[in-house]
């Protein structure tokens, strides 16, 4: 209801000129709402609400033009939920009574895929529907509902710059993926792959199927040989003679699994002091307590084979119990869920295990806001959850990099608060 409470409270600031598309927006908000969507689809309901509240910040500085087309989006959001009820439910599908005049159609390509009128402050993507042909129910929901087109913050333009890593790309289905595989593969969350390829989340992928997504990243801090890890940001970065070789997602420690043992993986130098293909596992003392704990059977060790946590290959570290590894749960990667060691996929393991020498240098480092300029001015910020909790806040983090590199007056603070509060670990344009 945060939206309509907004609305209630600009009322009486709205200009004749664009009293009907903000009216017919507050109206496909409110029919929404009422209708309960938002337990059914609660990620797409909180979108078409913020841009919303994006169109009543406009509105409020009688910016009309700005709020116009947020407006409009948020006419076109509601539309689009609409239709998808059609297609996942038998149930009478909630009309949104939201066909705008001609004057409010969105201008079409020739393709016939609908021209973004104006970002979205969530970065979310939608597809195109004509509201005006309702889909045809289907008994049983495809895994994508429609082919999206996105809009220009989710999946920008083609960007080169040596201080990015990761595009804009498509990856396709292969046997045995899962949308958590892939994403782990990917460096991405599961929710980036629903919201960028309009999924249901309930629904096998197919193989062959085709999935965009963007990991595109800002490098943290460079070496001139040696490895670079982020905590926030879950990723291995590699250089050689000053230059990113090798990029990849990991897993990390817990944030916090009991009062007795902290699993967080630690910040600080190391170096590379041995390398094991086909490792033994000798469990650590705390794993081991662990065990007990649980109730489960204590071992001491693990050979090499299937059940071997480490995977067929390991790298030691001088950090005390921290190993770089691969894994025999894939799926965990690029997220939080190991006793401190570095996780990583094992299709990508083996090339580092083979690029990785003994005695090479290497820091862990904890980076939850990132801050990038390209060499044509453009400035880019990506801003991750503060997992560990060891920032004095995301939002001073955000504003202390842009002074410290004298950007105050370049950025767009809208687009700044928008990526700090969606913290969706993407590297995002904030120029002005």
């Amino acid at each position: 209801m945060y939206a309509l409470v907004i609305a209630a409270f600009f009322l009486s600031s709205y200009t004749f000129a664009n009293a009907d598309v903000r009216s017919d927006a507050i109206s496909a908000v409110s029919r929404l709402q009422n209708a309960g969507v938002a337990k059914k689809m609660p990620d797409e309901m909180h979108s078409m609400e913020a841009t919303f509240i994006e169109a009543e910040k406009y509105q409020n500085v009688s910016d009309h033009a700005n709020a116009d087309q947020y407006y409009r989006l948020t006419i076109q959001k509601a539309q689009i939920l609409a239709t998808i009820l059609l297609n996942l439910t038998t149930e009478t599908p909630v009309s949104a009574n939201m066909q705008p005049s001609n004057d409010q159609q969105p201008s079409s390509t020739s393709s016939g895929q609908s021209a973004t009128s104006a970002t979205d402050s969530t970065s979310e993507i939608v597809p195109d529907i004509n509201p005006a042909s309702p889909a045809k129910e289907q008994s049983v929901p495809t895994a994508v509902q429609a082919a999206p087109e996105g809009y220009t913050d989710y999946f920008p333009n083609d960007i080169t710059s040596e201080k990015l890593v990761g595009n804009v790309n498509t990856y396709i289905v292969s046997k045995n993926d899962s949308l958590r595989l892939v994403a782990a593969k990917l460096g991405v969350s599961r929710q980036h792959l629903v919201q960028a390829n309009y999924l249901d989340p309930k629904v096998f992928l197919k193989i062959g199927q085709k999935l965009k997504y963007n990991n595109r990243k800002i490098i943290p801090q460079r070496m001139k040989n040696g490895i670079v890890i982020n905590i926030p940001d879950r990723t291995l970065y590699y250089f050689r003679q000053g230059k990113l070789t090798v990029s990849m997602p990991v897993a990390l420690g817990v944030a916090k699994k009991n009062d007795k043992f902290d699993w967080k993986t630690p910040t600080g130098k190391f170096k590379i002091t041995a390398k094991q293909k086909d490792p033994t596992w000798y469990v650590p003392f705390s794993i081991r307590s662990e065990m007990e704990d649980d109730g489960k059977e204590v071992i001491s060790s693990v050979p090499p084979g299937p059940a071997n946590p480490l995977g067929k290959y390991a790298i030691k570290t001088s950090l005390p119990g921290i190993l770089i590894h691969s894994t025999t749960k894939p799926g965990s990667i690029y997220s939080f869920a190991s006793h401190g060691c570095i996780r990583v996929n094992p299709e990508h393991m083996e090339g580092l295990f083979k690029e990785i020498k003994v005695n090479t240098l290497g820091e862990i480092i904890y980076r939850p806001v990132k801050l990038a300029i390209t060499k044509e001015g453009r400035i880019f910020m990506e801003v991750h959850k503060d997992e560990y909790g060891k920032s004095m806040g995301l939002d001073a983090e955000a504003k202390r990099l842009i002074e410290k590199h004298h950007l105050s007056d370049r950025v767009d603070w809208r687009k700044v608060e928008s990526v700090v509060k969606s913290k969706a670990g993407l590297a995002e344009d904030v120029t002005l």
